[in-house]
C-alpha cells in the first residue's frame, strides 16, 4: 500500500470514528499514528476522499461526504469495467486486470436490494441477484453508472 493509500484510509478512519473539528487536529492524529502530513496535503486528501466540513450540535466537524467520494469512486470504477454480460441466472462483469475485487467491493456497498452480493477475482466480478428477474435491473445499473461517468 503507497504512503498516500495508507494515510487516506487512515484519514477515513479516524473521521468515522472521532469528531475532528480542525486540519491541524487530524495533523496530530495522524502523526500520533507515524504519519506526517501537511495542511496542504490534508485539502488535497480531503478534496480526493470528498471530506466536507459540518455544524453539527457539538460544533464544526469533517465528515466524510458519501454523494461526493461515490461519485469520485464511480467514476473510476465506471472506467474499469470491460464488458457486463450475463446467463439466465448471474452477471459477470469484465474488468481490467487487478480490478475485479474494488468493483465487486464497490458494488456492494451500493447497499442495491436486487444485488445479494458479489465475488471478485483478478478480472472478472460475478454478481449474484436477489432474484433472476432483477438481472435486466442489475444490468442496466451498472450501464447507467458506466455512461454517465464518461460524459
Amino acid at each position: 500500500m503507497s504512503a498516500k493509500s495508507k494515510r487516506q484510509s487512515l484519514i477515513k478512519d479516524l473521521l468515522n470514528t472521532k469528531i475532528i473539528g480542525s486540519q491541524e487536529e487530524l495533523a496530530r492524529l495522524l502523526l500520533k499514528k507515524e504519519i506526517s502530513a501537511t495542511q496542504a496535503t490534508l485539502s488535497r486528501d480531503f478534496a480526493e476522499l470528498g471530506v466536507v466540513r459540518t455544524i453539527t450540535e457539538n460544533g464544526i466537524r469533517y465528515i466524510l461526504n458519501s454523494d461526493e467520494a461515490g461519485k469520485q469512486i464511480s467514476k473510476l470504477v465506471s472506467y474499469e469495467i470491460i464488458s457486463i454480460e450475463n446467463n439466465e441466472n448471474l452477471i459477470v462483469l469484465r474488468t481490467l486486470a487487478g480490478r475485479a475485487q474494488g468493483v465487486a467491493h464497490f458494488i456492494d456497498r451500493l447497499n442495491k436490494q436486487e444485488i445479494l452480493g458479489t465475488v471478485g477475482g483478478d478480472d472478472t466480478v460475478l454478481v449474484i441477484p436477489d432474484r433472476v428477474k432483477n438481472i435486466p435491473i442489475i444490468i442496466r445499473m451498472i450501464k447507467n453508472m458506466i455512461t454517465k461517468t464518461h460524459y
